[in-house]
């Protein structure tokens, strides 16, 4: 079943010029899983999310948001 979450990551990871490597280093996980969120390939757990947030400075929802069905 694909995700229900489309993410904005990719976007912000560019205007900070940040590698997969290093944001995913910044945030405790793996390159793999920052190509899979920036690919909508895998959902964010609520910890996860609240950690980028927290990193880009900004809310949830301007990084990941519902698809609508």
């Amino acid at each position: 079943m694909p995700p229900n979450i489309l993410s904005n990551l990719k976007a912000l990871r560019l205007t900070r010029q940040l590698t997969q490597e290093e944001l995913g280093a910044a945030l405790g996980v793996s390159r793999q899983t920052i190509i899979a969120l920036e690919q909508n390939r895998y959902e964010p757990s609520l910890s996860l999310a609240l950690r980028c947030a927290h990193y880009f400075h900004t809310n949830i929802e301007s990084i990941f948001s519902l698809i609508s069905e």
